[in-house]
């Protein structure tokens, strides 16, 4: 890719830029009629009683990118997680092993460079999009670039999740789901109650109950050698198996009660109760000892259970002040609880060994936000706002080695206490030009102190950064009745060091306690002196409508970050569990440099006779999906070819289709994902390679009548290893870690009920 060409267009594209998404008042533009492959019973209801623009309308008519998933297709598989549904979407990368759950990025940049928002607002920490079922969710919006209202930390775009929503009419779903992954068996319970209380107030109620038991392996290796040849080889092989079980319960609602002519209040609960365990067994051979009797262990068992507890309440209140103006008020809290107690027994060697862990972490917060919109004129939608959120949180830990509690020394453990509190002011303006151009100009400025204390001998720590983000966006219609357009963004957007990065003091390695340490198993810290990372991006899109409801689109962006976060490693004299002062590798975040990144989308979706006039008539249901997208990255003060942006793969894709069977009620599709080998210069000293990511996924559904569906769902059904490999160079020894995860395939079968 010529990087320099690229940037050059983008620059000069984006600096005609100025826009989002068009006002709401305005009706949408008209948007190109759905494919006309026959509709299950579902999908007509769904469209009686929304009400609302297409995805493709909304995604058409909106000046910032936006891409809108509904429903239907998000739980077309039948995924049991949020990442498994989607590493489908364009431009989304999981983490995580397939079935396994785990994040998700956008444009493959790791680190938190995605925003991830529930509702439109940034969830507390220790939260997990793992601890929402697919089943809760109304739709997903993506946004590539940033605005002024849903926030500037979104360096790589932010993935909005709309949760449930209530509906016009009175509506009850009940869905039954089993499973399994090896043998273990999986279920999953959802109920959704739409219904009214009186003619002012409807309601959406969804409960989700679900319960997985998974088995896995372990299987690591780590070689250290010598650089100078001088001293032998060693190997430490850890060999094993771990089972896991958890049991969760959510809840979500939404209450929308009408006041009055253009008054309204909405309230919005969420609620997460999960409880689970994990046991695992791990055997150890270290060829620095002469047989495993002579090892410090030769087999460690680890038995953990842990509770997750998250209830959180919001509510919004509108009031339409005047033809023109439109007040909004929100608050958003609630409490979030994470505890766990581990023991792990080591024996069979020379210094048999017991540790506990006990852990609790609380985050509560409050999130307060003020909003008027005015509609100064047709073209105009002027939009300001306020935001004020504070966070709390508490996090304590009791180590206990062989009945010797640990907890009380003055550099061990990772108890803290934390406060942040945000400001946010904001403005924008949309306004149609004339009927070819939309535009957007916003701007944002954000604040965030955070202060903690970490326990006895170690600092406090008062951090504040202050970020102001102008951002533009504009998009443009050649024929304002034609199907082709063009989108431009300039942009800044950034991402703040998150609390524990900053706050947190040295958490020892529990395999290597005791004693020196080795690169492969070095304890962490963090670094009060982290500067947000700074971000300019630009963007270019072009979009092509087709007559019955299909698309082709080609973005290209660009981001140029300051102040790159980078995790570093070096060994320092410090106190190991014992107390006793040696050297140890310890690693901390800094800010590393500066890096730059670029890509192209490409992203197509049709029924088969948009691309073949003269399809047989069987063949005219068949619907075709595929996105492409293509990453190119580099970091200062890191030497190449391969000082890329963390977990960026050089490239993403996605392949699928979906068959309609005329007049049988049956559906069928398949998915293809690929992700090629990822290899990253991480620091001068360390370099990490993961395997190639290859998913096949298919379903059948069977609309039996109107009211029940059957829906058989496999996921991953040509297995793939996960392999991944972490390779150390200092002066003196190169250590290489090499693990394998196996990767399994999934099944589901499921009854949907609706009355």
């Amino acid at each position: 890719m010529n990087r320099p060409t690229l940037l050059s267009a983008l620059a000069l594209a984006a600096s005609a830029a100025v826009a989002q998404t068009p006002p709401p008042a305005d009706p949408p533009a008209p948007a190109p009629t759905p494919a006309p492959a026959p509709a299950a019973p579902q999908q007509l209801d769904k469209v009686e009683v929304s009400g609302q623009p297409s995805d493709n309308a909304v995604r058409r008519n909106s000046t910032a990118s936006k891409i809108v998933i509904g429903r239907e297709d998000l739980l077309r598989f039948g995924d049991g997680n949020l990442a498994d549904l989607m590493r489908r979407l364009p431009g989304v990368t999981p983490t995580g092993r397939p079935g396994r759950g785990g994040g998700i990025a956008m444009r493959g940049m790791g680190g938190g460079f995605t925003q991830i928002l529930v509702n439109g607002e940034r969830m507390a920490p220790g939260f997990s999009i793992d601890q929402i079922s697919p089943d809760q969710i109304e739709r997903i919006e993506i946004q590539r670039a940033p605005t002024a209202e849903t926030g500037a930390r979104a360096v790589a775009g932010t993935i909005n999740i709309i949760l449930r929503e209530p509906l016009a009419k009175k509506l009850h779903e009940f869905r039954a789901q089993v499973g399994g992954e090896q043998g273990e068996p999986q279920g999953n319970l959802t109920w959704t109650r739409n219904d009214n209380l009186g003619e002012a107030i409807n309601y959406s109620l969804t409960t989700v109950l679900n319960h997985q038991r998974r088995r896995d392996g372990v299987d690591s290796s780590t070689t250290r050698e010598s650089v100078s040849g001088l001293l032998p080889a060693t190997q430490r092989d850890l060999d094993g198996h771990s089972f896991e079980r958890r049991t969760s319960l959510n809840l979500n609602a939404r209450v929308l009660w009408r006041l009055g002519e253009g008054e309204q209040l909405m309230f919005m609960p969420f609620a997460v109760v999960a409880r689970g365990g994990t046991e695992s067994d791990v055997a150890l051979r270290d060829t620095r000892y002469a047989s495993a009797a002579a090892q410090p262990y030769a087999l460690a068992r680890t038995d953990s259970d842990g509770e997750f507890n998250m209830l959180r309440f919001g509510g919004t209140y509108t009031k339409r002040l005047s033809e023109e103006t439109r007040l909004e008020l929100r608050a958003n809290g609630g409490r979030t609880e994470l505890s766990s107690d581990s023991t792990r027994v080591e024996s069979g060697g020379t210094l048999p060994r017991t540790q506990r862990d006990q852990t609790k972490n609380r985050d509560d917060n409050l999130n307060l936000v003020a909003k008027t919109t005015v509609q100064t004129a047709k073209e105009h939608n002027w939009v300001s706002g306020a935001e004020l959120e504070w966070g709390q949180r508490d996090n304590t830990r009791v180590t206990t080695v062989t009945g010797q509690s640990t907890s009380s020394s003055g550099d061990l453990g990772d108890n803290l206490s934390a406060r942040s509190l945000r400001f946010a002011a904001y403005t924008q303006d949309e306004w149609q030009l004339n009927p070819n151009w939309s535009l957007y100009a916003g701007l944002r400025y954000e604040q965030i102190n955070n202060r903690g204390e970490a326990g006895a001998g170690a600092p406090s720590v008062d951090n504040t950064s202050r970020v102001a983000s102008p951002l533009l966006h504009a998009l443009w219609k050649p024929d304002p009745k034609g199907r082709d357009q063009v989108r431009m963004s300039l942009t800044r957007s950034y991402r703040a060091a998150n609390l524990n990065d900053l706050v947190a003091r040295r958490v020892i390695n529990a395999e290597v306690p005791l004693g020196p340490n080795t690169e492969d198993t070095p304890d962490r810290a963090g670094n009060p002196n982290l500067k947000p990372e700074l971000a300019t991006g630009l963007e270019l899109a072009f979009e092509h409508y087709l007559p019955k409801g299909g698309l082709l689109s080609a973005n290209v962006f660009a981001r140029q970050i300051k102040g790159l976060i980078r995790t570093t490693q070096q060994q320092e004299l410090a106190q190991d569990l014992s107390g006793a002062q040696v050297l140890r590798f310890i690693n901390r975040p800094r800010n590393l440099g500066d890096a730059r990144t670029v890509g192209i989308e490409l992203e197509a979706k049709a029924r088969l006779d948009e691309f073949w006039a003269d399809a047989p008539k069987e063949l005219v249901p068949l619907q075709l999906r595929a996105n492409l997208s293509v990453f190119d990255s580099s970091v200062d003060g890191i030497p190449g070819p391969n000082n890329r942006i963390d977990a960026q793969p050089r490239a993403t894709a996605n392949l699928g289709a979906d068959y309609r069977v005329p007049g049988t009620g049956v559906s069928l599709g398949a998915s293809w994902s690929f992700t090629p080998e990822v290899l990253i210069q991480q620091t001068e000293t360390t370099q990490v390679r993961t395997s190639k990511r290859r998913v096949w996924d298919a379903y059948a559904q069977w609309t039996q009548t109107r009211d029940l569906t059957w829906r058989l769902g496999l996921s991953n059904l040509a297995p793939l290893d996960a392999f991944s490999e972490t390779v150390i160079r200092n002066a003196a020894f190169i250590t290489t870690t090499d693990s394998v995860n196996k990767t399994f395939l999934n099944w589901t079968l499921r009854a949907e009920m609706r009355f």
